[in-house]
């Protein structure tokens, strides 16, 4: 009947309606009206054991996280975070919003200047620098020596305290070429930036693609219909894009092309609907990990397809949320690990940001929440088994 139910609901969504039927009784599902989904809200009649978790239970090392761009630069804010952080047990976070060059040290002075101990930094590269951003041809990227010159950033960043690299997706989904074509994420030329991160023991972390659902056409067949119609801008569909398949098949060519450095792959890799084909890229690169951050709405839907998979390659993933987000959404990662818990929400919004279902916990053993939480962090990440000692000894 639930299914049913999400089929009535036709491109009238969100109240745009012809101007004939405005006048017309609300489509509010009673007395036998039909639905609008802006007016569905369905109270589950479950009754089943809840444990609300309020703290991790081991130290947390929250490996993908925005202080700079999600609170606006503000240090009353980032302070406020790390208040929250002691509440609920994350030991550190890191932050993926430094910069390369001149523009390294704003940034490490925002997140150190009072909080060093909680934050280690990972550094993303410029590819437009100077040059405009509506042509391609005056950028960066376009000069013979840019990779060599990267190459000489980071090893400069390395002196100054950067613990890793991070590639947003605009890398394959947004910077073009000066032909106009979308820059391909496995070109040679990026060769001797990837060589001198395994160098210099900088891990890279990777967000490449997006959920499957984003590549499919916006139709009555797509699971996350109602998130792509309030954000039409994050469909890659069409002749405009590659293909998800493309994007994580160039990914791991450049894995494999450099096996002594370290990948992280975001957000599962951004392959989290197909697990049983992560964990073949898993059996097959042993330089990549993976971290979830914003998929436990994904992973929890598949409580015991994840938790097989979150057991048997525990020594290779890595705790994020992409956060810093409300307390309500961070303790929600806390069950989802922890506790066998059924049918709850992933999210602290009215309508959940990244499908519209429930999640079920999967309740991981000690020994697999410990190097999930911490230990695997702290084995492959510059800086971090420092303050974690530091942080123990307190």
């Amino acid at each position: 009947m639930l299914v049913a139910g999400w089929l009535l609901l036709t491109a009238s969504v969100f109240g745009q309606l012809p101007a004939e039927k405005q006048l017309e009784p609300p489509l509010d599902g009673r007395e036998g009206r039909q639905l609008l989904l802006e007016n569905f809200r369905p109270v589950p009649q479950l009754k089943v054991e809840q444990h609300p978790l309020t703290r991790a239970k081991f130290p947390v090392v929250d490996i993908h996280s925005h202080p700079d761009y999600r609170l606006k630069h503000s240090q009353e804010e980032l302070a406020g975070y790390v208040e929250l952080m002691q509440r609920n047990n994350i030991a550190l976070c890191v932050s993926l919003d430094g910069k390369l060059g001149d523009d390294w040290q704003e940034h490490a002075d925002y997140v150190w200047s009072k909080h060093r101990e909680k934050f280690v930094i990972f550094v993303s590269i410029d590819f437009r620098g100077d040059g405009k951003a509506e042509d391609p041809k005056t950028w960066d990227c376009q000069r013979p020596e840019f990779a060599r010159h990267v190459a000489r950033q980071l090893a400069d960043a390395k002196t100054r305290g950067a613990s890793g690299v991070k590639f947003f997706k605009q890398f394959g989904l947004e910077w073009r070429d000066a032909d106009g074509s979308l820059i391909r994420i496995d070109d040679p030329r990026w060769e001797p930036i990837f060589e001198a991160c395994g160098e210099l023991g900088l891990p890279v972390l990777m967000h490449v693609a997006d959920p499957i659902a984003f590549f499919l056409p916006i139709d009555e067949t797509n699971e996350r219909w109602e998130e792509l119609h309030r954000h039409p801008e994050w469909s890659f569909h069409g002749k405009d894009f590659p293909k998800h398949a493309e994007l994580t098949d160039a990914f791991l060519r450049i894995v494999k092309r450099h096996p002594k450095t370290k990948f992280i792959g975001a957000h599962v890799a951004n392959n989290v609907e197909n697990l049983a084909e992560v964990g073949q890229w898993l059996d097959e690169h042993p330089n990549l990990f993976l971290e979830f951050a914003s998929r436990i709405a994904e992973l929890g839907r598949q409580p015991y397809t994840a938790r097989k998979f979150l057991i048997k390659y525990s020594d290779r993933m890595l705790f994020g949320t992409d956060g810093p987000w409300p307390e309500t959404r961070m303790r929600l990662y806390w069950r989802f690990l922890e506790t066998f818990d059924e049918n709850f929400p992933y999210s602290e919004k009215e309508f959940p940001p990244q499908g519209l279902w429930n999640i079920y916990g999967v309740g991981l053993p000690d020994e697999v929440l410990r190097k999930i939480y911490f230990e695997n962090a702290a084995n492959l990440i510059p800086g971090v088994k420092e303050r974690l000692s530091d942080i123990m000894r307190k």
